[in-house]
């Protein structure tokens, strides 16, 4: 089998990481979208590539479903401007990920093998992102957006030719549950600058808590201790 000539950008290491206000973990931005060409729109592609070269000069990690499509065109973009990208695939193994599922593992620093089949792979790679960006898509993109929409995730909408975003605009409406949270634009630089603010600002006041009931510290058993 020939080898496979890499473009030098996409084995180069990352150049800066936007870190979140603890200091700890760096802004984790999910892309969401069809994995089938077909129902994207003439613009979805570049768009999908343009979105992820913001998301890596903006020093954040692009996670996706480690799919073929709209996510894996943004995957290609982060590693265009040398992003490092995230890959959670409905696979137990990469095996059954390339031969069982037919996914690609190009553009992907690391693939995390779930095994819980789309639906569960859908609510893992939901969780690991600090915000979601929605592309054009179909069911498994809406299952997404529901899951982000569910968590008060930072969401990012975006305007292009398909008609998802009018979809997902019905759907918000329908769900007569204020959000603030979810944001429309079809500018991909604008979305992604407003996502990494939102998720930073959500971070710094959404101060995350645990209680350690068997350890000893210098606060005393049990407890609280803000991270």
């Amino acid at each position: 089998m020939a080898k496979k000539v890499l473009h030098p950008n996409h084995t180069a290491p990352p150049e800066f990481f936007q870190r979140l206000p603890n200091g700890y973990g760096v802004v984790k931005i999910g892309v969401s979208g069809s994995a089938d060409t077909r129902y994207s729109g003439l613009d979805a592609f570049e768009k999908g590539k343009e979105i992820g070269r913001e998301i890596a000069r903006q020093g954040a990690i692009i996670v996706t479903g480690a799919t073929t499509g709209f996510p894996m065109y943004a995957a290609m973009g982060a590693k265009d401007e040398r992003g490092f990208s995230i890959g959670l695939s409905p696979a137990a193994t990469e095996r059954e990920h390339v031969e069982t599922y037919k996914l690609p593992l190009d553009y992907m620093d690391v693939v995390i093998y779930t095994g819980f089949g789309y639906s569960g792979r859908d609510l893992l790679f939901v969780r690991s992102a600090d915000a979601m960006i929605i592309g054009p898509g179909r069911v498994g993109t809406i299952n997404e957006f529901a899951v982000a929409f569910e968590d008060h995730r930072p969401i990012g909408i975006l305007r292009a030719s398909s008609d998802t975003d009018e979809l997902l605009e019905l759907i918000i409406d329908a769900a007569h549950r204020p959000n603030p949270n979810i944001i429309f634009d079809t500018d991909p630089k604008a979305l992604v600058e407003r996502l990494i603010e939102m998720a930073r600002k959500l971070r710094e006041t959404d101060m995350l808590v645990y209680n350690n009931h068997d350890g000893w510290s210098a606060t005393g058993k049990n407890s609280d201790v803000i991270l």
